[in-house]
């Protein structure tokens, strides 16, 4: 059987951030950053190529850190 795929191994193991294709100095997206941070490395299309998932996902961490902070804030003055 033969196959089309010419794959070299060393591109197919590693993170997709090592690979020397993946990032010649270019920006990436909100979505291809969430990616690469809940895949580890590994993937940077898990959440597609729309960017509102990644977009959502930045709202989210930006209201837990200001709800956390203003928890803290209001709590600590009632000891």
């Amino acid at each position: 059987m033969k196959t089309d795929f010419d794959f070299p191994k060393k591109d197919l193991i590693g993170p997709v951030v090592f690979r020397p294709n993946f990032n010649n100095f270019e920006t990436i997206n909100v979505n291809q950053a969430w990616s690469l941070f809940f895949s580890a490395g590994q993937d940077d299309k898990v959440l597609g190529e729309s960017t509102e998932l990644g977009k959502f996902f930045t709202n989210l961490l930006i209201a837990v850190g200001v709800t956390g902070t203003l928890w803290a804030i209001y709590f600590s003055n009632l000891a």
